[in-house]
């Protein structure tokens, strides 16, 4: 699930095949701004289009990522390139829509969630007559190689079933999914067996990712604290909607027991990750101004503490996620942008 500046994505028919390639861009060098200690050697890695949430092999070779162009017609598909930006070729079949991917069983497989056996076609965009919401589509989760081939579904229920991640050992699958009537993150086996609910709360639950030991999560949540909050909830739910402009950063046990929230800064707080050694967590947040696009990325400790700022470009910075050696991070932005609402991929050499 993305947030975007320009608000959420236009959707229309994709129905390319499978394989697409595009070169990727020659190396484009990218100023830090002021106040970016940690970011060295800055470079973009796409050009044009949308592109986010590109997240590491296991290697630190490569990155698997959605892309939105003019080759899919504007709908999000899964494309895997090298960590210089070369190689890019789109993996997904082009139909419906694709989000959230990951690499795991040693890079051998990736997995992603995608619409298009509900409907090959892009899905509709959301309606907004309730403000700016998220649409809850019908997607399920599936697994390929990383060309794209033996395409296989792990989920097959009608629901949304998103935003998936990898314990450390490769042995379960973190998730998000309104299976059961509510959004709620629950774990299963990687051939989609033995699934388990994990939260229990009313409200939304997503974006989950375990801690390097695989002892921990982190994820972004938004419970609704009165009568009128909770009716309208529940009233955007019926509707396969999600309002996301208030969320906070949560962690837990791998089981989901023992939840504590870890911000209480107001604004959308999404997108966390622990770094790499398990000590903190990183994620991106518009809480100094608040309802606006300008979102950054911040490190902050799981017990809350220690907040730090670590990007200052005006506009969007998000997704981030380090590399396996922690030497480099990846992220998406609008930095550097041609167009308005122009998201690229940029990858840096990390500052302690």
């Amino acid at each position: 699930m993305r947030i975007l500046t320009s608000g959420f994505l236009v959707l229309a028919l994709a129905a390319c095949a499978r394989g697409a390639q595009t070169s990727g861009p020659s190396t484009t060098y990218v100023p830090a701004e002021p106040g970016e200690r940690h970011l060295t050697n800055i470079r973009q890695l796409t050009v044009g289009g949308n592109n986010a949430e590109a997240y590491f092999s296991a290697s630190g070779k490569q990155l698997i990522f959605q892309r939105q162009n003019e080759v899919d017609a504007g709908c999000d598909q899964q494309y895997i390139m090298n960590i210089d930006g070369s190689g890019q070729r789109r993996i997904s079949n082009g139909l419906g829509r694709t989000t959230c991917g990951a690499f795991y069983a040693g890079d051998k497989r990736v997995l992603y969630s995608s619409t298009f056996a509900h409907d090959t076609a892009c899905p509709a965009p959301p309606d907004r007559s309730a403000g700016y919401v998220w649409p809850l589509g019908h997607l399920e989760i599936y697994t390929s190689k990383p060309d794209g081939s033996d395409l296989r579904p792990l989920t097959s229920n009608g629901a949304y079933n998103a935003e998936a991640t990898l314990s450390p050992d490769g042995g379960r699958i973190l998730f998000t999914s309104t299976r059961d009537g509510d959004i709620e993150l629950y774990t299963m086996n990687v051939d989609g067996s033995d699934v388990r609910r994990i939260t229990n709360r009313v409200g939304y639950d997503g974006g989950a990712w375990f801690s390097p030991d695989g002892k921990r999560i982190v994820w972004r949540a938004a419970y609704p604290k009165t009568a009128a909050d909770t009716a309208d909830y529940l009233g955007l739910l019926n509707r396969r909607l999600v309002r996301p402009a208030r969320v906070e950063v949560w962690v837990a046990d791998g089981d989901g027991r023992n939840p504590q929230q870890v911000t209480s800064l107001g604004g959308a707080n999404f997108a966390p990750i622990f770094t790499p050694d398990g000590k903190k967590i990183i994620f991106s947040s518009n809480f100094e101004q608040p309802r606006s696009g300008n979102f950054d990325l911040y490190l902050i400790n799981p017990d809350g503490t220690g907040l730090e700022k670590i990007t200052t470009h005006g506009d969007f910075d998000s997704f981030p996620m380090f590399s396996p050696d922690g030497r480099k991070l990846v992220w998406a932005s609008n930095r550097n942008k041609q167009v308005e609402g122009e998201t690229n991929i940029f990858i840096a050499d990390w500052v302690e």
